[in-house]
């Protein structure tokens, strides 16, 4: 059987080396001995944005972008979907493994016991401005966990690290829930443990005047779903965030605020929003043609279709098209679906899109669950974050587990060569002008 190795022959010198592959990798720090002198630095990979290198060896996630499979643990996401809750996944993905009906008992348990925020938390909330962003506030809030729970420092006692795992994702639904009610002037409402994760998080947001909220199940389920298929997706924006975070031994609260941050931007967590906001601006199926014209002419972008990883359809977005038919037969179908349906149908059948492989990802149809369920625009990346937030914990878990070395990436300087310092007096206006036009900083 042939070894599994690259053979790389350098130009400059002739020389020939040979570097073992691995997993369908090659170390790139084996590109180092290829130099041309021993006082050479050696051949590092230029990689922008990190398309084609990885950066750790994980268990927890594995897509198949070309085939549309995603599993967290091995287990497929529509099985899961299907047939298991959020909180039974959290436990696959930060444990390993499915829980027995004991285990899963304490584990429910010991998440409900880890519901309540302390009360200074709430002052901290309070402190934010009326109209201020609710992944803002959760971002901020988050981060500040780590005063209130010292004993999170000690990351390497593992007795340690699953508290905070528990208070992680026990006091995130808390928090949003805190941030979407301040934005609205309204009191705080208590979790309520009675009811299950999801049940908990839907009363804390909507509870008004009546003594016990009773969520519709089906909505209830609903987000319990959504909640599953964004639980983790291998090592995205955030996660990555999370891990080059962690690697500073930076405590799990300050590693989920910045993995939390990384997930608020448009391009990751905002995603939904941005299709809602296109689907709105369409209005009506008869004016799609002209928006898949102006996509075309590369004018404006197709929101919610295409994925960096999957090359196929995203195998959230199948399951995500039948939640919302059965979100509408309690809400009242969203005007927008049409649209969305017509948009979807005509891309499908477009040479132009099919070429290029863009077919609708889990941002296309959550959105417009979230907007059915009466969730604001603001609210979708603070709906992503509580359910992202145990595949973040595990991810940083895994890490340590690891021993990973602190991140620090290479880069390929285009800088200037060494200079000499000129005196302040001694500078003319001419070179900072061009530096301004360049456009430095």
């Amino acid at each position: 059987m042939p070894r599994e190795t690259l053979t790389v022959i350098d130009n400059r010198t002739g020389r020939e080396y040979e570097l073992p592959i691995d997993h369908k990798t090659i170390r790139a720090q084996d590109l180092a001995q290829i130099r041309l002198s021993p006082e050479d630095s050696g051949l590092a990979s230029f990689d922008p944005a990190l398309a084609n290198t990885a950066t750790c060896q994980s268990r927890i996630a594995y897509i198949d972008g070309e085939k549309g499979i995603l599993r967290y643990r091995g287990y497929p996401i529509e099985e899961l979907a299907e047939r298991s809750s959020y909180l039974e996944v959290a436990y696959l993905i930060v444990k390993g493994e499915l829980p027995s009906t004991t285990h899963f008992a304490m584990w429910r348990h010991n998440i409900k016991m880890h519901t309540i925020v302390h009360e200074n938390v709430k002052r901290f909330v309070e402190g934010f401005r009326y109209d201020a962003h609710p992944m803002g506030i959760l971002v901020g809030t988050v981060g500040a966990l780590s005063t209130f729970y010292p004993d999170a420092k000690d990351i390497h006692d593992i007795e340690s690290r699953r508290v905070q795992t528990r208070r992680l994702i026990s006091k995130l639904p808390t928090i949003a829930a805190m941030a979407y009610r301040h934005s609205r002037g309204l009191s705080y409402v208590l979790p309520d443990n009675d009811l299950s994760y999801t049940g908990n998080f839907l009363s804390m947001l909507f509870k008004m005047t009546e003594l016990k909220y009773r969520p519709d199940p089906i909505l209830e389920r609903a987000l319990d779903v959504l909640f599953i298929l964004h639980a983790d997706h291998e090592q995205n924006c955030s996660t990555t965030a999370a891990r080059v975070v962690g690697s500073s031994h930076a405590d799990p609260y300050s590693v989920v605020a910045a993995a939390a941050a990384a997930l608020s931007g448009p391009r990751h967590g905002g995603a939904n929003e941005d299709v809602v906001h296109m689907l709105r601006e369409i209005g009506s199926v008869d004016r799609i043609p002209d928006l898949i014209k102006q996509v075309k002419g590369g004018d404006r972008r197709l929101m919610g279709f295409g994925h960096r990883v999957y090359k196929n359809y995203d195998p959230r977005a199948r399951i995500i098209k039948q939640v919302a038919y059965e979100v509408f037969e309690v809400t009242g179908r969203n005007p927008i679906i049409d649209v969305a349906l017509e948009l979807e149908r005509i891309a499908l059948q477009d040479e132009y899109f099919v070429e290029r492989r863009l077919y609708p990802n889990v941002d296309f149809y959550s959105g417009i669950i979230y907007e059915a369920m009466g969730f604001p625009l603001a609210m979708f990346p603070v709906l992503f974050a509580i359910a992202r937030t145990s595949g973040w914990v595990a991810q940083w878990a895994e890490m340590l587990a690891n021993d990973e070395r602190i991140a620090r990436p290479k880069q390929m300087y285009l800088g200037e060569e060494e200079r000499s310092y000129v005196p302040l007096d001694q500078r003319d206006d001419a070179g900072q002008l061009e530096t301004e036009i360049r456009g430095a900083y």
